[in-house]
């Protein structure tokens, strides 16, 4: 689940060298399961091996190696000559004996399959020259590709395509994966990712301690709230929805709904006046109450029962909003702020942010998407072509106090102390009017459950993606729902919770 960084990944390499693996031994492991991945995609043709001048090329000699011993056709393409290449990768070339060719696109031929091993996750500038030539030729030849711990061309911390990229059909990486392998547009070039093991004890996470993970129930599965037999509504939660006015009020149905769905134990939607008609008739076990400005929503969130709040869908950008979550923040309660909430505060984010700050407990999440990122983290967002989407969130996430979820097909969650999560599961037809609101409800939910703010944010965000993986396509935001039951019935049987 642990998702390691390139610095972190040559620290885990070090570290392994250090406990007594030798590192040949390492590359030995890594270009066999590369070979092994090859031959299982592709049992017959002829195959070609890209290798660069680095240790990744390295891995790509030893999988040539070890599929010429299989009674495989392989050639090598080497970026570079053979007396430059150094260490382990100048060993691995020592024992290929078969055909080194020329870097050029005709070198390729008409193979079954490519071994991308020209450049490894660790590149750092723009693609140019002779190998974006041949990874422009490699993406044209139409043969199956086998990219060795990341296709070449992807960063492995941000998932950027540099210039160009390599489109595999199939990854192999090592121990563990990369924020590049799940963070798009890298995630699109990878194909299939498989981790290979190759003798890396998994006691190294222990002294590097990573801090990004990848969103699956394996990780979160502790702080999963599960109803006691002997348990009450009272025991779950109440969450508030903050409702906008009456032409605006189907935003906030669709939170306070899947708050309940999400487990807490009460929902109540507050409403004006003007729309108190339209949302009564619309709820049934959601509870609806006249809130019709600030004063009235301090009096009350007074009942100390009412210990999570959702703000911002369908609220209406202006003052009202912007009192509305500056009293929410003043209590000891979970607090989730999207939409009109995030975008009332773009002309003085501070403001929010020291509201934040000074919330007891401070268990605020923000949910924007792109633009209501830009609008609230200008700074940041004009860094966007030099940050990744995981260094925007941690750096908004530091910067707020708050934890940070910026929607996509690649969510990322972080937490002020640095922790992140990328999720991997939203299906495309997730992108849909309405999906956002249920999200910040899905995250009130749990919060109301009492679940730490950031375990709770990624909860949710896994939960929202798989409702809408197993309704399929068709999907409109009043199904997402609907579906959790089914969700939740998966996870109790994943983790063996007997009811």
């Amino acid at each position: 689940m642990e998702l390691l960084s390139v610095a972190e990944m040559t620290c885990a390499d070090a570290l392994a060298v250090k406990a007594g693996v030798d590192s040949f031994t390492l590359m030995q492991r890594a270009g066999q399961a590369v070979a092994a991945a090859a031959q299982m995609l592709a049992p017959a043709g002829d195959i070609v091996v890209v290798a660069g001048p680095g240790n990744n090329g390295g891995d790509g000699f030893i999988a040539a190696t070890d599929l010429a011993a299989r009674g495989r056709n392989v050639a090598v393409v080497l970026f570079g000559k053979p007396d430059s290449l150094k260490g382990d990768a100048a060993c691995a070339a020592k024992e290929w004996h078969g055909p080194l060719l020329p870097f050029a696109p005709q070198s390729l031929g008409k193979p079954a399959l490519v071994i991308d091993a020209l450049f490894g996750a660790g590149l750092n500038r723009e693609v140019n020259g002779d190998p974006r030539v041949m990874i422009e030729a490699i993406n044209a030849s139409g043969a199956l590709v086998v990219a060795v711990d990341l296709p070449s061309g992807i960063s492995g911390d941000s998932g950027a395509v540099m210039g160009v990229a390599v489109k595999a059909t199939r990854t192999v990486t090592f121990f563990r994966r990369k924020p590049g392998h799940l963070l798009l547009p890298g995630r699109l070039h990878c194909g299939e990712v498989k981790v290979a093991d190759i003798g890396i004890p998994p006691s190294v996470l222990d002294v590097i301690h990573p801090k990004t993970l990848e969103n699956i129930p394996a990780w979160w599965r502790g702080h999963f709230p599960v109803p006691g037999v002997a348990g009450h509504k009272y025991g779950r939660g109440h969450a508030v929805v903050m409702s906008g006015g009456m032409s605006e009020t189907g935003a906030a149905r669709l939170a306070a709904r899947a708050a309940l769905r999400a487990g807490a134990g009460l929902v109540t939607v507050a409403s004006p006046r003007d729309a108190l008609a339209v949302n009564a008739a619309e709820l049934t076990a959601v509870m609806v109450r006249e809130i019709g400005t600030a004063v009235d929503f301090a009096t009350y969130l007074e009942d100390s029962r009412l210990n999570a709040c959702v703000l911002g869908p369908g609220a209406g950008v202006g003052l009202r909003t912007r009192d509305m979550v500056l009293t929410a923040l003043s209590g000891p309660r979970g607090v989730v702020l999207d939409a009109d909430a995030l975008t009332s505060f773009a002309d003085e984010p501070q403001t929010l942010f020291d509201a934040i700050a000074s919330q007891p407990g401070a268990q605020a999440v923000l949910t924007p998407h792109e633009g209501e990122f830009a609008r609230l983290f200008s700074s940041l967002a004009d860094k966007d072509h030099v940050l990744s989407k995981l260094e925007r969130a941690r750096l908004a996430a530091r910067e707020s106090n708050a934890v940070v979820l910026i929607k996509g097909a690649d969510t990322v969650v972080a937490a002020p102390d640095g922790r992140a999560s990328i999720a991997e599961n939203a299906p495309p037809w997730l992108a849909t009017a309405g999906a956002g609101d249920v999200l910040s409800g899905m995250i009130g939910g749990m919060l109301a459950q009492r679940v730490p703010a950031f375990e709770a944010a990624s909860i949710a965000v896994w939960m929202h993606g798989e409702a809408a993986r197993m309704f399929g396509p068709g999907l409109i935001a009043e199904d997402l729902a609907d579906v959790l039951p089914n969700v939740f019935r998966d996870l109790y049987r994943r983790f063996e919770v007997n009811l």
